[in-house]
């Protein structure tokens, strides 16, 4: 079928028949409702090189990413795809590892596909990819990885996550909560350990490890063998840690969430709905976070001004059993 077909049936024009196609020029809303009504029901399918070739323009994003296990990119993916899918946009991925040569050929390869853009993005909000992307003739959006001091860039508002897991235990009556976290090199770990000081006065020190569960487990048995008073609730600083956590307090008969509530953070889901009792967590809502960057490099690839800078968007609570309280989801 080809628009010669449409306009056939739609009793017009081909340029009128182009035009309601494309939303361009003035078609009647009757018209411009039939001719899209028409080349649905014959099967009609645009031509999307000609269509590429007529307004410039690929309809293809770049997605680059150094995070090849995926735990990040998957689901910020997600949200590119479902935010530009219904502006026949595609997106195509490209994992670079740490590998700056190989990070210069996927960019080559864009540009030689013609990308309307590209989204960068990676394993942590503090590390850029190993990869020069200044001065390219298409706009590039940072997403969940550190961007150009002039350029759009997004991430999750750490502490803000941090804040809802302290004040939903502070609400449920928890009042001795410890905070076992990752390296504090990282940046993420260092706002979120000072958004829970904040929260809790300062009462308990950070315990800082590595992004596991084994370290989990570490730091329950350093405090459980420890003199003095012992916490009511922990906050991991990933749900892998709190993993770690829930089986040794498991192991040291101690009942979750009955005696000590334990909130993770991330919300990945193979981590915390497997964790028993399934993990109270953070979710960064990384979709989300791919929905705004590829809508912002979709406006910036039509021309359309974006004001650069940082955007941070805020987490969410997932509430399981792991800490008491009404579960907000399965």
């Amino acid at each position: 079928m080809t628009i010669h077909d449409v306009a056939a049936a739609a009793g017009v024009s081909i340029s009128t028949a182009s035009k309601a196609l494309n939303n361009t020029g003035r078609v009647g809303i009757e018209t411009r409702e039939r001719v899209k009504r028409v080349s649905v029901e014959i099967g009609f399918r645009p031509n999307a090189l000609a269509r590429g070739l007529l307004s410039k323009r690929s309809f293809t994003i770049g997605l680059l990413t150094n995070d090849t296990y995926g735990r990040f990119t998957l689901p910020l993916m997600a949200g590119v795809a479902e935010a530009l899918v219904d502006h026949g946009v595609s997106v195509f991925l490209c994992a670079i590892e740490d590998d700056p040569a190989m990070g210069q050929i996927h960019v080559e390869a864009m540009l030689d596909k013609q990308v309307d853009g590209i989204i960068a993005t990676g394993k942590r909000i503090d590390r850029s990819l190993p990869v020069d992307l200044s001065n390219l003739p298409v706009p590039v959006v940072y997403a969940f990885t550190e961007g150009r001091a002039d350029s759009v860039s997004f991430r999750s508002d750490d502490g803000q996550g941090a804040k809802l897991a302290v004040e939903w235990l502070s609400r449920i009556g928890r009042r001795r909560i410890v905070h076992l976290t990752g390296p504090e090199a990282f940046f993420s770990v260092r706002e979120r350990a000072a958004a829970y000081s904040a929260a809790t006065a300062h009462k308990e020190p950070v315990l800082y490890g590595v992004w596991s569960e084994s370290w989990g487990h570490e730091a329950v048995a350093r405090i459980w063998s420890a003199p003095g008073e012992k916490p009511d609730a922990l906050f991991c600083g990933n749900d892998q840690i709190a993993r770690g956590a829930v089986d040794a307090l498991r192991e040291h008969g101690i009942k979750v969430p009955e005696e000590v509530s334990v909130v993770g953070f991330d919300n990945w889901e193979i981590v915390a709905a497997q964790t028993r009792p399934p993990l109270t967590t953070v979710d960064m809502e990384l979709k989300e976070l791919g929905r705004q960057a590829g809508l912002t490099v979709l406006a910036l690839a039509e021309g359309r001004p974006v004001e650069p800078g940082v955007r941070k968007l805020p987490c969410r609570l997932v509430v399981r059993q792991s800490c008491g309280g009404q579960p907000s989801e399965k």
